[in-house]
Parts: C-alpha cells; sequence; structure tokens
C-alpha cells in the first residue's frame, strides 16, 4: 500500500466517524451510552481531520509521509494528556473545547501509533514526470 493510499483511507475513515457522531448510535456520539465520547465540536474535528488526509494525499503526495507522521504525533500526544488529565475514569476537555473520555484516550494513542507506522512502512507512490 502506499503512503498517498494510506492516507486516503484515512481520511474517509475521519469523514465517515465525523458524519456518523451527528447521528444517535451506540458507538460515537453525545449519549452517555456511547462508547467514543464526540460532541459537535469533536465531530467537526474529524471532518477536518479527514479533509487534510485527503489534500495530502492527492495535492501534496510528496509531503504526506510527514504529515501522517506529525498527525499521528499530534494524536498519539493528545491521547497520553488526556490519561494525564483523568486517569482512568471520567470525562476530560483537551484545549478547553475537546471532551474526551477513557475510550478515546485509547483510541488517539492506538490510531497515533498506527497513523505513524502506515507513514513509515507504507511504500511511497512512484512520482510521474511529465515530459
Amino acid at each position: 500500500m502506499s503512503v498517498k493510499t494510506a492516507s486516503i483511507i484515512i481520511g474517509i475513515l475521519f469523514l465517515l466517524t465525523g458524519i456518523l457522531g451527528f447521528f444517535e448510535n451506540p458507538l460515537v456520539g453525545e449519549s452517555d451510552n456511547a462508547i467514543f465520547h464526540a460532541d459537535a465540536f469533536h465531530n467537526y474535528v474529524h471532518i477536518g481531520s479527514g479533509v487534510l488526509f485527503l489534500l495530502f494525499a492527492m495535492a501534496a503526495p510528496g509531503v504526506t509521509t510527514g504529515f501522517m507522521i506529525l498527525f499521528g504525533l499530534v494524536y498519539l500526544g493528545l491521547g497520553i494528556w488526556g490519561f494525564m488529565k483523568t486517569g482512568e475514569g471520567g470525562m476530560t476537555e483537551l484545549l478547553g473545547v475537546l471532551h474526551v473520555n477513557p475510550a478515546d484516550n485509547y483510541l488517539h494513542i492506538g490510531l497515533g501509533l498506527l497513523i505513524i507506522l502506515l507513514a513509515m512502512v507504507a511504500r511511497k507512490a512512484p512520482v510521474t514526470r511529465l515530459a
């Protein structure tokens, strides 16, 4: 799989997650029954993240690896920070606007590591030169 393809897949998944968060479901949302907490702002962050992954993949494939590593580090940091603020229980707020629960923190750490790993192992797509 190329870095570009990985970025497109991740981007689509982030977009779908952001959209799903606006509808009542047991996976992601504002409900106390949802596994992952995501209010409207959090949903917009997911949609924006998806758009960034797609933009980098399509418009700047040469720097997609760097973007993915940076993005993965940010997500990893958010997950660790979330645990540092709350420990194992309860909801917390990061950056004054991003509400997260412990499941979100685990997910952010896992996604951060996965995105970094994909960026490092995915092969770079060959560059096509126009003559």
